[in-house]
C-alpha cells in the first residue's frame, strides 16, 4: 500500500444543487445524503480503506483549504493540492501527480470526484485495488466504467473493445460525451457501453508520459516546480503556474487522445450526485413517493413523487404538487418540477446577473 495514492477532486461549486450549495459552501461540503458525514468526508473514509491516509490528497479551490482542514482534521496543509484559479482538471491532476511523484517514483494514483455516492464500499475498495494494482506494472491509463442500467442522457460513456491481457480490463475505443436520448439508447442496447464515473487510476510515470506527450506546454508548466513541491516554495510557484495553463478537463486533454486507455467495467452502486432528482431516486421515500430531508417538519396534503429540501427549523406545508423539487436554504427559495431541473444552472446565471453573488 505505501505505493498507492488517492487524489480527491473536490473543486467545484456544485451549482447545479443551488440553492443549498453555494460558492462558499459547495455540495460536497454538505451531507445531501443525510448520513452525518459530508461528501468529502464519506469519499476520504472510503479512500483510508484503499490507500495510508498520509498518501490521500484533496485538489480544491484554495478559498476552501480552511474548509477541508476543517472537515478533515487528520489531514495535513501538505495534503492540499491548492488550486490559485479554476482552469478544470486537467492543469489539478498535473499539479498532483508530479507533486506525487516527487514523493515517490514509484507512486501509483487514483484520482476520483469527492462528490459522488457509492452504496457498495467494499465492491468499491476491491476494484480501486484491482486498478492500482494493475497500473504498478502496466503502462496504462485505467478508468472505471459503470455498467449502465438505464439509458441515461446525463452521463459520458465509454466504448470499450478486446479484453486486455490483464482479466477484467478492456482496452478504450471511444469516449462519448453526454448523449441525446436515442443515442443512449443505441449505446446501452450494443452492450459494450459503459457510463463514465470520472475515476482514473495509472502510475505516476504513466500519467506524466502522457501529460509530455498530448499536453507538452501544460507538463513543461508543472515539470519546473519539480525542485520546489513539499517544500515551502511550493505555494508562490503554484501561484505563478495556473495562470499559464489552458482551461480544459483531463478527458479532453489526455484521455481522449491516449492510445494506451483502459476500462474496467465495475458495479458498486454509483451515482455522481449530478442533480436533486439523483439525490430523490436514490432516497428513502414515503408511501406517496415523497422524499424530505426534515419529514418531522413537512406536512403533505394531495402531494407525491417530491424532493422536499429545508431547513429543520421550518415549518413546510405544501398541497396539490405532484414531481416538483422543493429547496430552501436561509434566504432562497427554489420550486420546480423535476422533468426541468436541467434548467437550474442557467437560474442561477440569471440570478446573478439581476443580484450579483448576493445568493450566490
Amino acid at each position: 500500500m505505501k505505493n498507492h495514492y488517492a487524489v480527491i477532486m473536490a473543486g467545484g461549486v456544485g451549482s447545479r444543487f443551488w440553492p443549498i450549495s453555494r460558492t462558499n459552501l459547495p455540495k460536497q461540503f454538505i451531507d445531501m445524503m443525510g448520513t452525518g458525514k459530508t461528501l468529502v468526508q464519506a469519499t476520504y473514509d472510503r479512500f483510508r480503506k484503499i490507500v495510508p491516509e498520509r498518501n490521500i490528497f484533496i485538489a480544491t479551490n484554495e478559498s476552501y483549504a480552511d474548509l477541508v482542514l476543517q472537515q478533515l482534521p487528520k489531514l495535513t496543509p501538505n495534503q492540499l493540492i491548492l488550486e490559485p484559479i479554476m482552469r478544470n482538471t486537467a492543469p489539478s491532476i498535473a499539479y498532483a501527480s508530479h507533486k506525487i511523484q516527487q514523493l515517490n517514483p514509484d507512486a501509483t494514483i487514483v484520482v476520483a470526484p469527492a462528490d459522488h455516492l457509492i452504496l457498495e464500499t467494499d465492491e468499491f475498495v476491491r476494484n480501486i485495488v484491482k486498478g492500482l494494482n494493475c497500473a504498478a506494472s502496466n503502462d496504462w491509463l485505467i478508468t472505471l466504467g459503470i455498467k449502465p442500467s438505464r439509458p441515461d442522457t446525463g452521463y459520458g460513456y465509454i466504448q470499450y473493445g478486446k479484453s486486455a491481457s490483464v482479466p477484467g480490463f478492456k482496452k478504450v475505443k471511444t469516449f462519448t460525451e453526454k448523449p441525446n436520448l436515442e443515442l443512449a439508447k443505441t449505446f446501452l442496447q450494443s452492450g459494450d457501453f459503459l457510463w463514465n464515473a470520472g475515476i482514473f487510476i495509472w502510475s505516476a510515470k504513466s500519467i506524466i508520459a502522457a501529460f509530455d506527450k498530448y499536453q507538452t506546454e501544460m507538463n513543461d508548466v508543472f515539470k519546473e516546480g519539480d525542485d520546489v513541491y513539499n517544500t515551502d516554495r511550493e505555494a508562490k510557484f503554484i501561484s505563478g503556474a495556473f495562470v499559464r495553463c489552458v482551461n480544459i478537463s483531463i478527458d479532453f486533454a489526455v484521455m481522449e487522445k491516449a492510445d494506451n486507455v483502459y476500462v474496467l467495467p465495475a458495479d458498486f452502486g454509483w451515482s455522481d450526485l449530478g442533480t436533486w432528482t439523483s439525490v430523490y431516486e436514490l432516497a428513502e421515500k414515503d408511501y406517496l413517493g415523497n422524499v424530505a430531508s426534515s419529514s418531522e417538519n413537512v406536512i403533505v396534503y394531495d402531494t407525491s413523487n417530491c424532493m422536499i429540501h429545508t431547513p429543520k427549523d421550518k415549518l413546510v406545508i405544501i398541497k396539490g404538487l405532484h414531481n416538483f423539487i422543493v429547496v430552501q436554504s436561509d434566504d432562497t427559495l427554489m420550486i420546480c418540477p423535476q422533468d426541468q431541473e436541467q434548467g437550474v444552472k442557467q437560474v442561477v446565471a440569471d440570478v446573478k446577473d439581476k443580484f450579483g453573488n448576493k445568493y450566490i
